[in-house]
């Protein structure tokens, strides 16, 4: 098994964290920690998951999903309806040992080799068509982050892995 590189185009807001400071206003724990009352960068990870996981919790109970067990009947079903409910998402760039973390209301991905063509009028539109703004905005304050990044945009990150 080698080792492939993806790119990503996201529409959202750079978190940081993980290989660089996170770019949040939050991050004013010892050596640039997030103080966040739902999250400490000290927990097992073991035990209670990485970042996107507790956040991921967190989001979901805030559209009504706060069911823990997977084996039960449906929970695929209803936690899929929750995240499409929240419109956003995470997703990391940079390395699996080193991720760097997006907020993310939408997600285009190109794999090693592929090439895709973009419509870039289409991605003018879609924010506003979608109401991707507001779903990140929502989010953003239910996790109680302030990106330095001034508002949502197009990014583009790279994922080698």
């Amino acid at each position: 098994m080698g080792i492939s590189a993806t790119a990503q185009l996201v529409y959202g807001y750079n978190l940081g964290g993980g290989e660089i400071d996170w770019l949040v206003e939050e991050a004013t724990g010892e050596y640039g920690a997030l103080h966040l009352d739902w999250y400490d960068e000290q927990d097992d990870v073991e035990e209670v998951g990485d970042f996107v996981d507790v956040a991921m919790r967190r989001l979901l109970a805030s559209v009504g999903f706060t069911e823990t067990d997977w084996r039960a009947a449906g929970y695929h079903e209803r936690k899929k309806e929750a995240q499409q409910r929240l419109g956003v998402t995470f997703e990391t760039y940079c390395s699996s040992e080193f991720p760097i973390y997006v907020l993310t209301a939408h997600t285009i991905t190109a794999a090693q080799g592929h090439a895709q063509t973009m419509d870039m009028a289409a991605l003018q539109r879609q924010p506003t068509e979608n109401r991707w703004d507001a779903q990140l905005d929502t989010a953003l304050q239910t996790l109680g982050l302030t990106p330095t990044q001034p508002r949502p945009a197009w990014l583009l990150c790279s994922w080698q892995g």
